[in-house]
């Protein structure tokens, strides 16, 4: 086999041009792309309001609106619980601050890393850095509220725009094709937009079912705000295998600090531990696992990846854009190897084994 250097270094100029790029333009891209999948699930909503007779900027002003009302539907419902927590967050304080300083003071006792450690004088340590730093919390809080909500009205106009140009937009993409590939490059962006309504309508069912799941659980052990932490921890899961992970330990922390017996915190790990297991090896695979059909190692390094060049925004959008990458590498003979490796399709019959074997002389074949 022969390798082609040349083809390697443009290779890899353009994927590290492209991770740049992403870098560099973030704070238009990740809109972009949130807008993207968003209009995914959209459109055929616009597409019914249309049908009906109604005016297309109308329709998708409509279909936003819809949307806009879930959501304020969803925070209006949490808000009396949101209210109770941050008023709960308060008195936690002082607790806090008595539970780290007995576990300092025992460690020192035991080690002794510090003479005469005090543990009254631990705490007003504590707590005077806590009042020394509120200052530069409120100021990142403050920061970080105005750049999130700069995103979502951002996602908002691109969504809105892609809704009502996407017929001058499909035209466009289709016309980079030759003309007897252009019907080939239509039905790819339809399976494109089919990819990411289906990932996003899985995405809603899933968080219905585990929020309520969650919340069920923590309502029959005693934790207070049930609902809050129940759907907190279901929304938190559109992050793979970190989400769920972070959405369990909140209310774990919650139930350790609120309540005077261990075996509270214990039961919500063994309920969260029981849901997450029926979730991954379950809910997961058959409601969006089948509608990505990306296996597990492409998942993983699509997490990181997106963590490394968007953080959480890329966590949560490296992985669909892992299944369309699949499906526009499905469309072109030179890169049908690299949707072999990113399907989740595994099987041992001969048929598919002679396929395998057909691709990866086609891999040979790439440097030569």
């Amino acid at each position: 086999m022969n390798l082609s250097f040349s083809k390697l270094f443009f290779v890899l100029a353009f994927v590290f041009g492209l991770f740049a790029v992403m870098v560099i333009a973030k704070s238009v891209l990740i809109p972009l792309s949130m807008a993207l999948l968003v209009s995914f699930i959209l459109f055929p909503v616009v597409q019914k309001l249309e049908a009906w007779g109604v005016n297309r900027l109308l329709a998708a002003f409509l279909s936003l609106l819809m949307m806009f009302l879930i959501l304020t539907g969803f925070l209006t419902l949490f808000s009396t619980q949101i209210m109770n927590f941050s008023d709960q967050i308060a008195g936690f304080t002082g607790k806090i601050m008595d539970t780290l300083s007995e576990v300092i003071v025992y460690i020192n006792g035991n080690i002794n890393f510090i003479e005469d450690l005090n543990r009254e004088e631990l705490i007003e340590e504590g707590i005077s850095w806590l009042q020394a730093s509120s200052g530069t919390l409120l100021q990142s809080t403050f920061s970080t509220t105005a750049t999130l909500f700069t995103g979502i009205f951002t996602t908002i106009i691109f969504t809105f725009l892609i809704l009502i140009y996407r017929d001058g937009l499909t035209k466009a993409f289709v016309s980079f094709g030759e003309v007897e590939n252009q019907d080939r490059i239509f039905r790819m962006l339809q399976k494109i937009q089919r990819v990411g309504k289906q990932y996003l309508s899985g995405m809603f069912i899933l968080i219905l079912i585990l929020g309520f799941a969650n919340s069920i659980g923590l309502l029959l052990i005693g934790i207070d705000n049930p609902f809050l932490f129940g759907f907190l921890a279901a929304l938190l899961s559109i992050v793979p295998f970190v989400g769920t992970t972070i959405g369990a330990v909140i209310p774990v922390l919650y139930a350790f600090m609120s309540s005077d017996s261990l075996w509270v915190p214990v039961a919500v790990v063994i309920w969260f531990w029981a849901i997450q297991v029926i979730e991954s090896n379950f809910l997961n695979p058959k409601i969006v696992g089948s509608s990505l059909n990306v296996n597990a190692l492409v998942a993983i390094l699509s997490l990181l990846v997106g963590a490394a060049v968007w953080g959480v925004a890329g966590m949560i959008l490296f992985l669909p854009f892992a299944s369309i990458l699949k499906v526009i590498c499905e469309e072109f003979d030179q890169l049908k190897p690299i949707a072999m490796l990113i399907s989740n399709d595994i099987s041992g019959d001969e048929k598919k084994a002679a396929k395998n074997s057909m691709w990866i002389e086609k891999v040979k074949g790439w440097f030569k």
